[in-house]
């Protein structure tokens, strides 16, 4: 389940940076550092789950490169999508900035709120805001 979901998730990525990149490429530069900073936590996380479930290290690895490789498939059908598909890039951004946003606001904002340990509330919290500067600062160097 996890290998199936993280290609989906890695193709819908690829769309993204597909579409982005066809926008502007500015944006499609931002687009892929935001994605890889976030892309990095994720694959670690999965090598860890795979890890637990019992699959030996080269496998594990050989599974998440096999499971990498759909972001490359997504955006190859992306930027064909964009050629064809007048609409495609006008509604597959707000989508996928409506997404970030939404994981944000429903998964990660609620977690510091839990966090009991006043510390460790506010350096989640410093985390989060970094990642919004990180984003503006790409904006200012790439736009």
């Amino acid at each position: 389940m996890n290998l199936i979901s993280d290609a989906i998730h890695n193709f819908i990525d690829g769309l993204v940076i597909a579409a982005a990149f066809v926008s502007n490429f500015e944006l499609g530069v931002a687009t892929t550092i935001a994605i890889i900073f976030h892309e990095i936590p994720q694959e670690i996380g999965d090598f860890g789950v795979l890890l637990h479930s019992g699959f030996k290290k080269s496998k594990t690895i050989l599974l998440n490169f096999a499971t990498a490789l759909s972001a490359i498939f997504g955006g190859v059908i992306g930027f064909v999508l964009s050629s064809y598909v007048e609409t495609f890039v006008p509604l597959l951004i707000p989508i996928a900035t409506g997404g970030f946003i939404y994981i944000a606001s429903s998964d990660l904002i609620p977690e510091i709120r839990k966090v009991v340990d006043v510390k460790k509330s506010a350096l989640t919290f410093i985390v989060f805001l970094s990642g919004i500067i990180l984003m503006w600062i790409a904006k200012l160097l790439f736009a």
